[in-house]
């Protein structure tokens, strides 16, 4: 019988002895590189143009209107009324950052890396849409805080004005999470399901676009409750319908809000709730698939 020829040599690798941090931590790093990632942090010079960009946008116009408010003494836009003007950018940067958080880890095939002990299936499409519905609200809610800024700082009524303009900046901020968390679970559900990216940023923008439409029409039919119930027709037009119905005056004043949408905005924001439940759970069975295959 020959003798064996194989040497097992000792190249120095050694076994880790240190802290085993667990799920909590790795979804906590998961959820922080997604909201890097979302503004390009840590990435090429490239990466950064589009959503900076996009910052810049929103907090010139911010700028802008705090501007206007401090010469002329006139509200040219509440909190509320800023992030209804801004939603056309918010689609875009969905559209854009979306499938940057999804898609490219389903072409890369790096799935079951994430998938392996201690991060559950889903804790990884959480930790998604967290950090985008994060860098959403972030994208909405901090030029309203440039807003707020301005109005205090140049306040003619001390205190009393400063409390003032705080009241009316937390409705504003709710309704930016509003449209952060519908925007978050439609857009990354509609990313997760390709993994190519300019097929997933042209779905996500046709949904939020081009179900428009149906609200147009729905709103000329004979019917008034159809009338009514119009802004059922597309995401962007159901958050707005909930918005009118829950801050009143501050998105829509002079009673606009009982010609729109009746005495059903209950039902606006009951199917705003479904809405986002069904798109969280079909995002999460979307990965328990993948991770089967």
């Amino acid at each position: 019988m020959p003798e064996p020829t194989g040497v097992i040599h000792d190249i120095g690798y050694q076994r880790y002895t240190g802290p085993r941090l667990g799920r909590r931590h790795v979804f906590g790093a998961l959820y922080l590189h997604g909201l890097r990632t979302a503004f390009g942090l840590g990435r090429s010079a490239k990466a950064k143009i589009f959503p900076w960009l996009v910052v810049g946008i929103v907090v010139i116009v911010a700028a802008g209107l705090t501007a206007v408010r401090t010469q002329t003494g006139q509200v040219v836009m509440t909190y509320a009324q800023f992030a209804d003007a801004m939603s056309w950018l918010v689609i875009f940067f969905v559209a854009v950052v979306g499938p940057e958080l999804v898609s490219r880890d389903l072409l890369s095939g790096v799935l079951p890396l994430y998938f392996s002990r201690p991060l559950p299936r889903g804790d990884y499409a959480l930790a998604k849409l967290g950090a985008l519905g994060t860098a959403l609200w972030m994208l909405l809610g901090a030029p309203q805080l440039v807003m707020f800024l301005g109005a205090a700082f140049t306040t003619k009524t001390g205190m009393r004005g400063v409390w003032d303009e705080l009241l009316d900046l937390l409705p504003g901020l709710l309704y930016a999470a509003l449209w952060a968390v519908v925007f978050a679970s439609v857009g990354l559900l509609i990313a997760s399901l390709t993994g190519k990216r300019a097929f997933a940023a042209g779905g996500i923008v046709a949904v939020f676009l081009m179900t428009a439409p149906i609200v147009g029409i729905l709103s000329i039919m004979p019917s008034r409750t159809v009338n009514e119930l119009a802004m059922l027709g597309s995401p962007t037009s159901l958050i707005h319908a909930v918005g009118q119905y829950t801050l009143g005056d501050l998105l829509a004043p002079g009673g606009q809000t009982e010609a729109q949408i009746g005495h059903f905005g209950p039902v606006y924001v009951a199917v705003a709730v479904m809405l986002v439940a069904g798109c969280v759970a079909l995002l999460l069975l979307r990965y328990r698939k993948v991770a089967a295959r």
